[in-house]
C-alpha cells in the first residue's frame, strides 16, 4: 500500500499507527531517510491493501476505523482531500485492509508463471523483500532470489534443482508467505515469535533453480527450437516428460559441482538425456553457475536444497562437513519426522559442493515419498514436514 507524507509525519509515526515494526518500514523504502521525509513524498507500507467504500448513510470516520479496526488518522492518511466532517452518502473514499491470508496460488502444477505471478504479489504487498536475479537459464529466464531480514547469520535455501521435482518450490513459497504474515501480524509460527529471527537472519531463498526444465515437466514440449527437437532427442522421442530431471540442454544441474565430478562422472550416463549426465565439465551450465556464483559471494552460514523423495535428511560429504552439522541435522530430524543420513554414494551435488569448498553445514532434504513427480496431494503433509527443518534452519 502506499500512501503520501504530511506535514510532520514520521515513519515512526506511521509504524505506530499501522502497528508495524519501524524496520519494516524503513526497509520497504530504501534510499529514503526515515529522519528527512517531505511532504507528498510516496511511502510503501508492507502488509496492507486498500480498498475503495462507497460511503452509507450513518457512516463516520469513527465508525469505519472501528469496523476496520485501524486507527482514524490511517483513514485520513489515505484520504487527504477529504472533509471528515462532511462525509457524503455514494461518497467514495479509500480504506486499508490489512493482509492476514496466504496470497499465494500453489495448490496447481507450479510452473515458472506460477512463480513470477506470485512472486509479483508478494513483492507488492511486501516491499521490503529484497529481489535481484541472480542469471538466467539457458532459455533465457531469470532465476530469482529472495533475502528476507538484516541478520548476521546467513541461511540459503533453494528448490526445483531437479525439474520433476518442482513440488518444492510452492513448499518454500509457502513457508515465505507464511514468515511474512507473521512478520507484518506480529504472530508466531509453531509457537516462535518471527520478529526475532528477522533482526538475526538474512534469509535467502532461490525458490525454482530448474526452470526450463519444470515447465518441460508440466507443459510439455517448449516451442521454440533447437529446444524442442533436442529435447526429443534427448528423451529418444518420448513426449512424456515426467521423469525428466536435467535442464533443458539434458544436464544433471546436481551433478554440476565441482566435488569429486570425476566420480559421478564414472558412474553415470555418458550422453545428455532426462536425468544423471554431469556435463562435459563442473559448472558449464548457466543454472548451475548461477547458483555457485551466489554461494561465493553470500557467505552463507548453512545451505538447504530441496529435493524429493525419500524422507531423508542427507548432511555429510567426505567427512569435511563441521562436527557441529550433525546437531543440526539431528534436529532437522526430530521437527519433521524425517531420518539423518550423512553419507550417501554421490557426488558434485551442490550441498556436497558447499561442504567440500566452505567445510560449513550443507544438507540435501528429500521430502516426501512415492515417484516423482509427486502429487498435489501429499502437498500438506509435506509442507507440515518441510516447515519445522525450515523454521530450525533460522534457530540453530
Amino acid at each position: 500500500m502506499q500512501i503520501q507524507v504530511r506535514p510532520g509525519d514520521t515513519l515512526w509515526y506511521y509504524s505506530q499507527i499501522f502497528q508495524l515494526p519501524l524496520q519494516l518500514i524503513v526497509d520497504s523504502n530504501p534510499g529514503i531517510q526515515a529522519g528527512s521525509l517531505s511532504v507528498d513524498q510516496t511511502i510503501h507500507i508492507p502488509g496492507f491493501l486498500t480498498s475503495e467504500y462507497q460511503v452509507k448513510a450513518g457512516n463516520s470516520i469513527w465508525k469505519l476505523s472501528r469496523d476496520r479496526g485501524v486507527s482514524m488518522d490511517v483513514i485520513l492518511l489515505l484520504n487527504q482531500t477529504v472533509n471528515p466532517n462532511r462525509l457524503a452518502v455514494g461518497q467514495r473514499l479509500q480504506l486499508p485492509l490489512r493482509v492476514t491470508w496466504f496470497v499465494v496460488d500453489i495448490r496447481k502444477p507450479y510452473d515458472y508463471a506460477a512463480l513470477r505471478d506470485d512472486l509479483n504479489r508478494l513483492m507488492d504487498i511486501y516491499p521490503f523483500i529484497a529481489y535481484r536475479d541472480i542469471g538466467n537459464t539457458v532459455m533465457n529466464k531469470p532465476i530469482p532470489e529472495l533475502r528476507i531480514g538484516k541478520g548476521s547469520k546467513r541461511v540459503h535455501v533453494n528448490g526445483a534443482f531437479h525439474a520433476n521435482e518442482w513440488i518444492t518450490t510452492p513448499v518454500l513459497i509457502k513457508f515465505l508467505n507464511q514468515y511474512l504474515l507473521a512478520l507484518t501480524n506480529s504472530s508466531s509460527i509453531r509457537g516462535l515469535a518471527m520478529w526475532p529471527y528477522y533482526e538475526e537472519v538474512t534469509f535467502s531463498m532461490v525458490p525454482m533453480v530448474n526452470s526450463d526444465g519444470v515447465d518441460l515437466v508440466i507443459q510439455g514440449l517448449p516451442s521454440q527450437e533447437p529446444y524442442r527437437s533436442n529435447v526429443l532427442s534427448y528423451n529418444n522421442g518420448n513426449t512424456d516428460f515426467q521423469g525428466w530431471k536435467a535442464n533443458i540442454n539434458g544436464v544433471d544441474l546436481n551433478d554440476q559441482f565441482p566435488a569429486l565430478w570425476e566420480r559421478e562422472v564414472a558412474r553415470n550416463p555418458v550422453e545428455r538425456g532426462p536425468r544423471d549426465y554431469p556435463g562435459t565439465a563442473p559448472l558449464t551450465e548457466p543454472e548451475a553457475i548461477a547458483m555457485a556464483n551466489l554461494t561465493r559471494q553470500s557467505d552463507f552460514d548453512h545451505v538447504l536444497a530441496f529435493h524429493t523423495q525419500g524422507q531423508v535428511i542427507y548432511w555429510g560429504f567426505e567427512n569435511r562437513e563441521p562436527a557441529y552439522a550433525e546437531t543440526i541435522a539431528n534436529e532437522f530430524a526430530r521437527v519433521s519426522g524425517y531420518e539423518a543420513i550423512r553419507n550417501v554414494e554421490s557426488y558434485a551435488g551442490y550441498k556436497d559442493w558447499f561442504i567440500y569448498e566452505f567445510r560449513r553445514p550443507g544438507f540435501t532434504i528429500e521430502l516426501g515419498t512415492g515417484v516423482n513427480p509427486l502429487p498435489l496431494s501429499q502437498f500438506d503433509e509435506i509442507y507440515e514436514e518441510s516447515l519445522g527443518i525450515l523454521l530450525a534452519s533460522m534457530y540453530m
